[in-house]
């Protein structure tokens, strides 16, 4: 079975229904026009208590077999959501394989991880704290270390009615990172009416962001997040670590050829302060993300000034958490 066999038929339905919302709510905003972006929702009901248990279990390294790592270690709440680094370094000093993405606005992902490996957040929690790379923990340690600690055997009991169990725990960091919403960008603004949201420079990247292709794969209300895509469809993108076999993407689940650099299309909510960028983080300048992009999956060279320009939008999709708009973590360069 070839790529567009695979994926590209699949891609256009989605594409399509994607569409078909953004339309709508475009239409409900006054903004003119056929939409392929709509603005973020509000995050719906969440119990505040399982958040809350949530949250506080996503920064504890009681979690972690060795007590070291906890999820802000890979994403930072108080800067992207991520760390400015290509990839982090997991127990035994073992490099992941893959760039952390940003945690924010992972409720509003269908698909998640950069192979798209889950749909559930639940399934994707119960995969990092067991990876022996990652948190690695096994059940029987985690159910021990809560159900002893006061604290959490307290809390656990007082929101689910029984001793802290598996799926406790999962719903707990779920519906936590349910909440990592990210609204009231200029962007989201803009859609909802205010035309003042962005200035006329923003809102030429925006037109050039749809007129030249980039809507095809990132749309929708996360702006990405839900198809899977081959990195490299015009002209192969630069070579990466060949150190990692990330490059070669979903082909290191599947064992299909056709998945061979096949990813995950990542949301490009927050992107001006995600940086560095690409599965591997390879980049960690916009500009140069940017221009990779165009040659690689649209065939286009831009000029310095349509790169300038898409990059002015781009910062328009930097949401806010808690009230404060996102900051970037500390700089780092790495290309």
């Amino acid at each position: 079975m070839n790529w567009w066999s695979r994926y590209g038929v699949p891609y256009l339905i989605a594409f399509g229904l994607s569409l078909g919302a953004a339309v709508l709510g475009a239409g409900a905003s006054g903004v003119e026009g056929r939409e392929p972006l709509a603005p973020l929702q509000p995050t719906g009901y969440l119990n505040p208590a399982r958040v809350a248990l949530g949250g506080q279990l996503f920064s504890d390294p009681i979690l972690s077999s060795m007590n070291r790592l906890s999820c802000i270690s890979c994403h930072d709440l108080t800067k992207g959501g991520t760390v400015n680094e290509r990839r982090t370094v997991g127990y035994k000093g073992r490099v992941h394989r893959f760039n952390a993405p940003t945690i924010f606005n992972v409720g509003s992902n269908y698909r998640l991880g950069w192979r798209g490996d889950f749909t559930s957040l639940e399934e994707q929690n119960e995969k990092v704290l067991l990876d022996e790379n990652l948190m690695a923990a096994t059940w029987p340690m985690l159910l021990e270390r809560l159900r002893n600690s006061q604290v959490y055997s307290s809390m656990f009991q007082r929101i689910y009615g029984h001793p802290v169990d598996r799926g406790d725990l999962l719903d707990a960091l779920a519906t936590f990172q349910r909440s990592l919403s990210t609204p009231n960008s200029p962007f989201d603004r803009y859609l909802a009416g205010d035309t003042n949201a962005l200035t006329s420079k923003e809102v030429e990247g925006y037109r050039l962001f749809k007129d030249y292709g980039c809507a095809s794969c990132h749309q929708g209300s996360n702006i990405g997040g839900n198809m899977f895509q081959k990195f490299g469809i015009f002209s192969p993108p630069p070579i990466g670590d060949s150190e990692s076999d990330g490059d070669m993407g979903r082909y290191t689940l599947t064992g299909q050829e056709a998945d061979k650099g096949v990813f995950r299309v990542p949301s490009l909510r927050n992107v001006a302060v995600t940086a560095p960028y690409f599965h591997d983080g390879r980049v960690s300048s916009l500009p140069a993300a940017v221009q990779i992009m165009a040659r690689s999956q649209l065939g286009r060279t831009l000029t310095a000034n349509d790169t300038d320009t898409l990059v002015a939008f781009l910062k328009t999709l930097t949401g806010e958490y808690n009230g404060h708009k996102l900051e970037a973590a500390s700089s780092t360069r790495h290309d």
